[in-house]
């Protein structure tokens, strides 16, 4: 039988937190509470925080300042990776970003989902002391590709996959996955034109 947290990483709904994802969000949030409050200037400090945090961390690899995320260790970057100010990874499902990646300020990763019908999003009958929450969640992953920029203030959906080479416009929204090679803008974004290497 899966425990919640291997449902959560399959994509399947669940209303519970297992102790071992609470006290990995617990974990991650005092590390990233330190990483935040670290000097700017302390490559050092702020990269062995880094790699304390996340899963996997490549070479020259720079998070700005006010970043946050839910449990870390889900979050897998590859090389030359620019994360700016004021982002949020919410990474109940694994979130891989590739090699030569830019991401602008106040972008949002967004790994966890509800149902849409209030009737499947909340648990009916809900008793509080069942140690369930209220309502029902699932977290689907999303992976960026090589060569990416993501413009400022971009949200990016659970289950979407950036490929290689894209360029998503500031301010996008982005529902479904973007093919490689691609510009893409707009609410919802999509595909405007071929991006040229």
């Amino acid at each position: 039988m899966k425990t919640n947290y291997q449902k959560f990483l399959a994509g399947e709904y669940c209303n519970r937190l297992d102790k071992e994802v609470l006290d990995m969000i617990i974990r991650n949030k005092r590390l990233l509470s330190k990483f935040n409050a670290t000097d700017i200037s302390d490559t050092e400090a702020r990269t062995e925080l880094l790699h304390e945090m996340f899963g996997k961390v490549g070479k020259h690899v720079s998070v700005d300042i006010n970043f946050h995320c839910e449990c870390g260790k889900h979050i897998f970057i590859g090389d030359k990776v620019v994360i700016n100010m004021n982002c949020t990874f919410l990474d109940d499902n694994i979130i891989t970003i590739g090699n030569h990646v830019l991401i602008a300020p106040n972008v949002q990763l967004y790994t966890a989902t509800h149902p849409v019908a209030a009737s499947e999003r909340f648990v009916e009958n809900w008793d509080e002391n069942s140690g369930e929450l209220f309502f029902k969640t699932k977290a689907l992953s999303i992976t960026i590709g090589n060569y990416v920029w993501i413009g400022g203030g971009a949200i990016i959906l659970p289950g979407v996959t950036i490929g290689d080479n894209c360029v998503i416009g500031a301010g996008s929204v982005v529902t479904q996955s973007i093919p490689a090679n691609s510009i893409a803008v707009g609410n919802p974004c999509r595909v405007i034109r071929k991006n040229s290497n």
